[in-house]
Formats: C-alpha cells, structure tokens, sequence
C-alpha cells in the first residue's frame, strides 16, 4: 500500500473529498488509514468464500489465465461457490494444465474483503449511479465497511465508492449504560412498536443527535408519544379545519393578511432548515424544529387568533378564505416533512383528505417559493 501513487494514497485522497456527518468521522478514518499495515486478505477457515486461485507448485506463482477464470466463473454461477470444494480441480483447469502441478488454495476470503465488495454488484453491475450517494452504518465502521469498501474501490476503480458517510452512535439506557440482559435494561424494539407504534420509535429517533451515542428508557419514551400527540393533534384539526375546501375557495396569496403571510414566512424557514438537511445528510434539529412549529406558532399563535374566523366568519370572507387557503399549504407541508419519520401517521392524514387512491410518499416536497420570505413580518 505503499509509495507514490498507491492504494493508501489514492484512498487519503478520496477521504479529503467526501463529505463527512458528523466531521469528525473523517479524522478517525484518516488516521486509520494513514498507519494500517498491508492487507492479508486470506483465512483459513472452514468456512467462507474460497479464494479461487491456483499456484504452480514449481514456480510458487498464481496462475493467471483468462479462460481459467471464466471456466471457474462459469461454475460457481451455476453451483455456487462449493463446487471449488466439491469438484476435482481438472474441472477448473481444463486440458491446457495438468492438476498435478498446481496447487489448489483452499482459503478463503476476510469477510470485511467480501462486505467492502457490495458496491461492485448493489449499485455497477445493476446499473445504478456510482458512487453511491452516501454509506450510512455505526461510528465503529470507519475501521470496518466503510474502509474495507474505500480501498477496494479505490484499488479497483480509482475513487470513493460513496459521496458522503454518514454515522451513527450507539443505543444505550437512559442512564448512559451500555444495554444488557443481566442489567434489564434493554428497551426492544419490537416491544416499543406493540406498545406506541413503530412512528414512536422513529420520532425518538429523528428528535436525538444521531451522531452521538442515544439514550432510551420507558420516560423518554413517554416524551416522544407526549410530542407525537401534539403533532397528530395539529394534523387533525387542520383536517377538521378544512373540511369542504376546494379549489375555489382559495384565494390569491397578494391579497392575504399578514398573519397569513407571517405563516407562509415560518414555512419558508422550515423549508429552509429541511432543504439544508437534505443536502448535508444532517436532520439534527430538523424534527424538534417541526414540533416547536407545530406547538407554538401554529396551536398556541395562529389557531388561536383564526378560530374565530373560521367558526363565525362568512364561507366567502377573504379573511376565512386566507386562513383555509393557509391551513391547506400547512397540511400538504406538514404531511410532507413528517412522511419520512411518521410513514403511517402522514399517509392517514393524506389518505384521509385525498382518499385512498393517493399517497403522500408518492408526492414531492412541496417547493417553497422564495417570494414567502418576509423578515420583516419575523421581527
């Protein structure tokens, strides 16, 4: 791996050119590949991927024939990789080489060779755009898959098989300690879901700084489906809200009143906050910034002043018809950014303002003109 031009310099540049969440997964990867020692890729085990090769047993070198290549390809495709354990190794070598003067090497592939390999079948040989957008796993795998994956792409194709990596940390107690049968302290996943929901568990999820290690226990738990309560309440009274809109009854944005043009600024922020999100691999915040929205400027502010308007106004008072107008573009937007953290909460609240025919992950986020974008109305 050595010298100018290598594999390690090759694969160091690579890591100055992705894109790393949270940043300080770069340094550690760096290092590790800076002092990591040549790569034995062979073990000996009874069990694996076989290293399928042959060696002359005179001149200790490998042998390097295409058509002996292909012959081996050509079997394991239609058996699988056992038949270089279960068939004789003429079969391989063909009528141009004797059997008895090669030496038929029995070990197998380091499993992190096989999984730094996954980009060559999951995204070249299907088609797919490479390099892949981002490579997302625990902080632990900057010494495992992503690196495994980063050489044998770099040794194989001459870059990155990734644009940016992402990383997690580590699920612990709500005490900070590490999970485990003997303490109790394990919070399973698949009880969480029959109890709150699986859109619980990925709430806690988007509402925790996902680049450190996360704490869960049976209270954090009951904050999270205390702030899904808010959220499904803001869902449904904005459904409630706009029973019996149509198109025509919406009225142009020139002629809202400027509360309903101070909403429409709040949602371009909001929109601001996920567009950066989308485009860094980072949603720290994102969620709780959705909730805050939902429970302070919408709940406690907005609904609170338009009640009035919608429950005593004239159908056809423009300052009815600004507020349904409103409440229309929040629920498309509101339904939008929470579909990736609540699957099934969003497509009820879709599906049941759009019918059955609809879907809300079939839909875009809404896009957000820039014209909404009123600080002066923020201040």
């Amino acid at each position: 791996m050595d010298g100018p031009e290598t594999i390690r310099e090759h694969a160091l540049a690579a890591i100055d050119a992705t894109h790393f969440v949270p940043e300080i997964g770069r340094n550690r990867i760096r290092s590790m590949v800076e002092s990591r020692p040549d790569w034995c890729i062979s073990r000996q085990r009874a069990w694996g991927v076989p290293i399928a090769i042959f060696v002359d047993k005179h001149t200790h070198e490998p042998l390097r024939d295409a058509q002996v290549m292909a012959r081996i390809v050509e079997i394991f495709s239609h058996e699988g990789a056992d038949a270089w354990y279960a068939r004789p190794a003429q079969d391989f070598l063909g009528d141009k080489y004797k059997a008895d003067d090669y030496e038929q090497i029995k070990d197998v592939v380091d499993v992190w060779f096989e999984s730094g390999s996954t980009h060559a079948f999951v995204l070249k040989a299907r088609g797919l755009p490479v390099p892949a957008d981002v490579y997302l796993e625990g902080s632990d795998q900057h010494r495992g898959w992503f690196q495994a994956s980063l050489l044998e792409s770099v040794g194989s194709q001459g870059f990155a098989p990734f644009k940016a990596i992402v990383t997690d940390g580590f699920v612990l107690d709500e005490q900070g300690r590490k999970m485990s049968k003997s303490m109790g302290n394990v919070t399973a996943p698949q009880e969480v879901n029959d109890k709150y929901g699986a859109d619980i568990l990925r709430l806690w999820v988007m509402n925790s700084d996902t680049s450190e290690d996360l704490r869960i226990g049976p209270e954090i738990l009951k904050q999270q489906a205390e702030l899904y309560r808010r959220l499904r309440n803001t869902l449904r009274w904005i459904l409630g809200s706009l029973d019996g809109f149509t198109e025509a009854e919406k009225l142009p944005e020139a002629e809202f009143p400027e509360l309903e043009k101070l909403m429409l600024h709040r949602l371009w922020e909001l929109n601001a906050l996920v567009q950066k999100s989308i485009a860094s691999h980072d949603w720290t915040g994102v969620y709780p910034a959705i909730h805050h929205f939902c429970s302070t400027d919408l709940s406690a502010f907005y609904f609170d002043i338009r009640k009035d308007s919608l429950y005593c106004d004239r159908v056809d008072s423009k300052k009815r018809r600004a507020c349904r107008t409103v409440l229309d573009i929040l629920h498309r937007c509101l339904t939008a950014w929470l579909a990736p953290a609540l699957p099934f909460t969003a497509e009820e609240s879709w599906v049941t303002r759009f019918g059955n025919d609809a879907s809300v992950h079939l839909t875009l986020f809404p896009e957000i003109p820039a014209t909404w974008q009123d600080e002066a109305l923020a201040v």
